[in-house]
């Protein structure tokens, strides 16, 4: 299928980044905004932009059923989620699927895999892709994080497995 019409769910500099990037391709760019946002440099930049929500980003950057019915009314053959938002969501990248467009992504079941960074890690070492030392798996007892610390030796970066 190729992408005539694509909209882009995010805003600045990312949207004006994609938008330039559609237009070299000869794919014509519809933007999103909220009612916070109707006139920065991304929706001037973009040329066309529709209204998603709210200024919250819970009201408008984060609603699926919003950008969805936004890339319907723009008549959009794809969804480019820059990132940010709803870049990582397995739920929005199956959603935009549903409607019978394209996600600009990773498929949702990547999305899902790596959304935890244990099961990124063990992605990642399954594929022989270098990765740097350290604990396997999730950890959550303190005395346990504790020892895994002193046997590694300082520094020590802590890093949580998801989010």
């Amino acid at each position: 299928m190729q992408i005539k019409t694509l909209l882009i769910a995010n805003r600045g500099e990312i949207a004006c980044r994609i938008a330039r990037t559609a237009r070299d391709l000869g794919i014509t760019p519809v933007g999103v905004h909220s009612e916070a946002d109707a006139n920065p440099l991304h929706v001037r930049e973009i040329g066309r932009s529709i209204l998603i929500g709210a200024g919250p980003a819970s009201e408008s950057y984060l609603k699926i059923d919003a950008v969805i019915a936004a890339a319907k009314q723009a008549g959009a053959d794809a969804i480019h989620p820059g990132y940010g938002f709803l870049a990582e969501n397995p739920d929005f990248a199956n959603a935009v699927e549903a409607a019978g467009m394209i996600f600009v992504g990773p498929t949702a079941e990547t999305l899902d895999r790596f959304g935890d960074k244990a099961s990124a890690k063990e992605a990642a070492i399954a594929a022989d892709v270098p990765v740097v030392s350290g604990a396997a798996g999730a950890k959550s007892d303190p005395d346990e994080i504790a020892t895994e610390v002193r046997n590694m030796g300082f520094p020590v970066l802590l890093k949580a497995v998801g989010g």
